[in-house]
């Protein structure tokens, strides 16, 4: 073998891909939001039964739009954390936070939004 060929076969390899975060801190960090995302979930659900049970005092129900509204405020939770799970899942814990917090804002934003734009007063038949 020659020289220059056998030099180059000892030199050390070296990679820039950056290591993973363990596992256990990333499941932390997924749980410690979804609590976030549960407490978000809570309200909805609270907002639908409270309603629910509101118009049954009043004598009147909830019309099919109010129900589609309140079921939309339960859904929007889980699909926003699911979603920022997913596409965090192999990420670095810092993105991965970030993404869960962004989310929270948006799941903040959505669920106001909704309330707010059909009036939960209107919810009612």
């Amino acid at each position: 073998m020659s020289e220059a060929h056998t030099a180059g076969a000892t030199a050390p390899i070296t990679t820039d891909a950056p290591r993973r975060a363990p596992s256990w801190l990333t499941v932390t960090v997924a749980i410690a939001f979804g609590l976030f995302y549960a407490y978000d979930l809570w309200e909805a659900v609270g907002n639908l039964v409270g309603l629910n049970i509101a118009a049954g005092d009043l004598d009147t129900s909830l019309s099919g739009g109010g129900w589609a509204v309140l079921i939309i405020g339960v859904l929007i939770p889980l699909a926003v954390y699911g979603l920022a799970f997913w596409l965090g899942r192999r990420r670095a814990v810092g993105v991965q936070a970030l993404m869960y917090i962004t989310g929270l804002c948006l799941v903040a934003v959505l669920s106001l939004d909704v309330y707010v734009m059909f009036s939960l007063g209107n919810l009612i038949v």
